[in-house]
This record gives structure tokens, C-alpha cells and sequence, in this order.
């Protein structure tokens, strides 16, 4: 039998859809999708029989399916909406990000109403995300459509049936753009009809990425007594490339009856970390070396400072600039560093882990993110 389609991975869509919403997020080269079965494998071992004979047959059985790993990556990409037209983001002309839908799922419900999400604030500044409505035992699904051959007469669709995000990464690649790596699960993997989306708004535009080069790290102390820096516990560091991990920590509950194969039945999720590191060279100032690179490290290793068994800074990654447009801002007002490591190389550098911390242990400010859209 001749087979007159193939797919290629390079005419794909995927779709996110919410309630009656459908959003079009475009998604980079390396997408996946894949649902594993558990299997039991039965075997016999006797010993011989008055004849010779000896049973050594085995047999399987299907037991669940796995839930469904998904797993793609999209550029960062913030826009002011034009507040009309088809697939218009919002009625107004407030900011909104291309991938936010992805971001909705992460931090909370996902309940999307009026243009917003739960936890999002947007108006004609910027639009901010916030983890106030993450600490719950569920958090919102959506339904991942992956269209392949999107630009056939006969395309082939799968739907992710109930898909939760797990992980959001975002690597400082410093020649690249910003992008943002995401991964998740769902319950079923079927085969399903192309959606029409509702939502795709500045999906084709060019003037809403956003290159790495321009970002900036700014690092304030709590205790500027222990870690002074400048004067005013401020650290200038230049970065030289890092990453940023948002994690839910989901995990997928299965039943175990016999009979059947069992599906996955819902998810819960595990404690919340945002954690990631950052690299800069290590740097001297020849007048006054406060602030610096060098100061940093210094001030990490005294020994008022391995006294304290937990430290606290303000922390503010400005990717695409502190004032440029468009930028997004990763602010982490009470995030944990550990002691920085240098890293031996041509240029000699200095690698530091932080987490992302609330200010209390049950608390949900670990983290604020600020989309701010081309003017």
C-alpha cells in the first residue's frame, strides 16, 4: 500500500484550549508527545518432570497506561494588544503575552475570563503574573492540541486530554533569543479534529522577541551589614549566561485494579521550587572593588556571612533590558544564594545557585513576573 502523506515536524501548530477559548502558541524545533503503557511480564520455572519436560513459558499482561509526557518550547514574546480585530488577545490596549495561557496553567487554575487569567493583573503598563493562587493540591488543565501537517488537506491531530504544566526553564543563551522551555503531563493521548483558534493575536508579528544580550541581573541584599556591596548590599554582576526553573513537581495518580488497563486519573502537585544559577566573570575594580564580582564572592565566604545558615536578596533578572521594550522581569524579592564556584576557564568566572523563596514558608510570593510589550 503506497503511502501518500508523511509528516514533518517542521508543519506542526499547537493549540491550548481553555473552556471555549483556543489559543495558537507557534513552538520551536524539538517538540514531543508520547504516552507509555506498564506492562507485567509472568514467567514459569519448575523443574523437570518424570519425562523430561520442563514448562518455560511466559505471558504479559497490560496493565496502565502512563500518564502523557509532553514537552515544547516557545520564544518570549510580549505584545500590546490592539484591542480589536479577529483573534484579538483583549478589547483594550493592554499587555499580553503570546505564551501567557502556558504561564496560567503553571501558577494557578487557569480560570480565563475577560481577557485574563486568574493571578494575572494586565492594564495598559504591563501585564504581572503572580503565584498567589499556586498553593493547591490541582492545578488548572487545558487540552494540548499538536497539529501535524498543519498546512495539508488531511492533517493529523492528537489532543493531550487534560494537560497540567510541570516545568517552565528559561536558559540565558547569550547570542540567542529569549525562549522558555516547557513540559507537562496529561491523562489520555487521542486522536481528535484540528481547532479553530480564537486567540492569536501578534503570533506573526517581528518586533515582539527578545534577545538575551540586553538582559540585566540585579541583585540587592536584605542584610546589608553582612553582604554591604556598594554601600547599600547592591551587586553589579554582567551576566554571562544562566537559567531560571519554575517546577510543580506533579505527579499522576493511576488506579491499580486488576482486569483492566487502568488510566491515569488526575495529577497533584509537590512543593513549588524556583530555583537556577548565573554566571558572570569574575571582576575587579581597581578603586574601590565594592559591588563587584569579586566583592561578591568575598562577601559569600566571610565569616559573618558562613554564620548565617540562610541568606536573603532581592533579586531581578531583566531579560531584554531594565527600561527596553519588549522585556520580561523574573523579580524573586527573598531568593536564597548559595556560595558562589569559580569556573577555571579562559576567562575566569563565577557560577552561583539561587532558589526562589517566599517570605514565609507557607507563603506564595516566591516570585513576580512582569511581561512589558513593544511600545
Amino acid at each position: 500500500m503506497a503511502v501518500d502523506t508523511l509528516y514533518f515536524s517542521r508543519d506542526t501548530k499547537v493549540y491550548i484550549k481553555i473552556g471555549s477559548a483556543i489559543w495558537e502558541v507557534p513552538v520551536l524545533d524539538g517538540f514531543s508527545f508520547s504516552q507509555a503503557s506498564n506492562s507485567t511480564e509472568v514467567t514459569l520455572a519448575e523443574m523437570e518432570d518424570t519425562s523430561g519436560a520442563s514448562k518455560r513459558g511466559r505471558a504479559m499482561f497490560n496493565d496502565s497506561l502512563a500518564p502523557v509526557e509532553w514537552s515544547f518550547s516557545t520564544y518570549v514574546r510580549p505584545f500590546v494588544s490592539a484591542g480589536s480585530g479577529a483573534g484579538a488577545a483583549d478589547n483594550a490596549a493592554n499587555h499580553h503575552a503570546v505564551e501567557e495561557v502556558l504561564w496560567a496553567l503553571m501558577v494557578g487554575d487557569a480560570t480565563y475570563s475577560s481577557y485574563s487569567f486568574t493571578g494575572f493583573t494586565g492594564d495598559t503598563t504591563d501585564l504581572d503574573i503572580a503565584f498567589s493562587s499556586s498553593n493547591k493540591s490541582t492545578l488548572g488543565t487545558a487540552d494540548i492540541f499538536f497539529v501535524l501537517g498543519s498546512g495539508k488537506s488531511n492533517p493529523t491531530v492528537y489532543k493531550c486530554a487534560s494537560a497540567v504544566v510541570n516545568e517552565a526553564s528559561m536558559d540565558f543563551d547569550i547570542d540567542g533569543l529569549a525562549t522558555i522551555n516547557w513540559s507537562g503531563f496529561a491523562s489520555t493521548l487521542t486522536s481528535d479534529s484540528a481547532p479553530t483558534a480564537t486567540v492569536y493575536e501578534d503570533i506573526t508579528a517581528t518586533d515582539n522577541f527578545i534577545r538575551n544580550r540586553l538582559s540585566v541581573l540585579e541583585i540587592t541584599a536584605n542584610d546589608t551589614t553582612t553582604f554591604p556591596g556598594s554601600g547599600s548590599g547592591v551587586y553589579t554582576l554582567t551576566l554571562t549566561g544562566g537559567n531560571i526553573t519554575v517546577s510543580n513537581n506533579i505527579s499522576y495518580i493511576t488506579p491499580e485494579e486488576l482486569g483492566v488497563v487502568n488510566s491515569p486519573v488526575g495529577h497533584v502537585t509537590g512543593a513549588r521550587s524556583i530555583s537556577g544559577a548565573f554566571t558572570c566573570y569574575l571582576g575587579l575594580d581597581s578603586n574601590t572593588n565594592t559591588g563587584t564580582s569579586t566583592d561578591f564572592f568575598n562577601d559569600m565566604t566571610s565569616a559573618s556571612a558562613t554564620a548565617k545558615i540562610t541568606n536573603s536578596f532581592s533579586t531581578t533578572f531583566n531579560i531584554g533590558g531594565n527600561s527596553a521594550t519588549p522585556r520580561l522581569e523574573f523579580a524573586m524579592a527573598t531568593a536564597h544564594f548559595e556560595i558562589p564556584a569559580h569556573g577555571i576557564e579562559d576567562v575566569i568566572s563565577l557560577e552561583t545557585n539561587f532558589h526562589g523563596l517566599p517570605s514565609t514558608i507557607s507563603g506564595t510570593n516566591e516570585a513576580t513576573i512582569k511581561y512589558v510589550g513593544a511600545a
